[in-house]
């Protein structure tokens, strides 16, 4: 049997193959963060057939504070619950898995979206804005301890509403620069408290983080974990910082590690045009945990998919912009690698 078509278990999460779709924002809910019907009709169409195991849903904040951007999906009020119960059911019902990604933007918000001034670990404008990837100029407010204490909070009750809306997981993002990622890169994280300092103390909120999302949601439900393992920035997060983070994350209970790269959005390293430019990412970190690893960035092909798993790079291969194009794509990868 093809790798790729092999069922994997992940805790209480029983996935019937390895393909991945991961998180990728459509911009597509109604004004308020709730689930609109173009968002039910855009995962009705990706999930249908069941071809891909696992469907991760674009990242939702969990606050107003941490709004990305207009048109982001929200977990942040109980009233969103019941259109998210839609979109879990569309899902399961075409034969798919389906976890929620949530998310505090920190000092990627922008006042113009949420309305309030941008928050942050330290006063450091966020390097986004030097890519052109965000439009946020303003140096964010450093959080103190009860603030970040909210913050937490806000995720613990998210995670919540992840469950009751029928999901069966959550993913907490720590990547892309976003506010888990703010801390756990020294770019951002110039604090002198244990928030700041040494790779453990740059990642005591999302250890707080995982806690918090366990506390609500029970030790039996599936909690991944996304992290840019590399700023690819000068003096940023390397490989050997998200080793270490990668084995205090599957202490604290993680299921799936998620990785990705690069602090100013979604980075491609250097130039490279080949699929699956972050395995070294996942390969290092397969190396260090027992649990599974997704591998994701620039994967069109089920036989590349199929060779990056067998040389171990990692457990599970998401497709993002593959499938975004083209709906049917899991479909016929899957259809090719059965045997005849």
């Amino acid at each position: 049997m093809a790798f790729l078509l092999k069922p994997l278990q992940a805790g209480t999460l029983l996935l019937n193959n390895r393909l991945i779709m991961p998180p990728m924002a459509t911009s597509k809910s109604e004004q308020d963060g709730r689930a609109s019907q173009a968002i039910l009709d855009y995962y009705d169409e990706k999930s249908r057939g069941g071809y891909i195991s696992l469907i991760i849903i674009e990242h939702s904040y969990v606050s107003q504070q941490g709004k990305a951007s207009n048109g982001q999906l929200s977990v942040s009020d109980d009233d969103k619950v019941e259109k998210l119960k839609e979109l879990s059911k569309i899902i399961h019902r075409n034969g798919s898995k389906c976890v929620m990604q949530i998310n505090h933007a920190g000092s990627a918000a922008g006042k113009e979206v949420t309305g309030m001034d941008p928050v942050g670990p330290s006063v450091v404008v966020n390097p986004r804005v030097m890519s052109g990837v965000s439009n946020v100029f303003a140096s964010p407010h450093e959080l103190t301890g009860r603030e970040i204490a909210e913050i937490v909070n806000d995720f613990k009750n998210a995670a919540r509403r992840v469950k009751e809306a029928g999901f069966d997981g959550v993913e907490i993002h720590g990547a892309h620069g976003y506010l888990l990622d703010q801390f756990f890169s020294p770019l951002s994280n110039k604090r002198r408290d244990e928030y700041g300092g040494n790779v453990l103390n740059r990642i005591r909120i999302h250890l707080e983080v995982i806690r918090a999302v366990k506390e609500a949601v029970g030790g039996d439900f599936p909690i991944l974990l996304r992290l840019g393992a590399s700023d690819y920035l000068e003096g940023g997060v390397g490989i050997e910082d998200s080793v270490i983070a990668a084995r205090e994350f599957e202490k604290a209970g993680v299921n799936i590690l998620d990785i990705s790269g690069g602090f100013c959005g979604f980075t491609i390293p250097g130039s490279s045009s080949k699929q699956g430019y972050f395995a070294p990412l996942t390969e290092a970190i397969k190396q260090e945990v027992s649990i599974p690893v997704i591998l994701t960035g620039g994967i069109t092909q089920a036989e590349a998919a199929e060779k990056l798993l067998n040389e171990g790079m990692a457990d599970l291969i998401g497709v993002g912009r593959a499938i975004f194009n083209d709906s049917a794509w899991a479909k016929h990868a899957m259809e090719a690698l059965k045997p005849i």
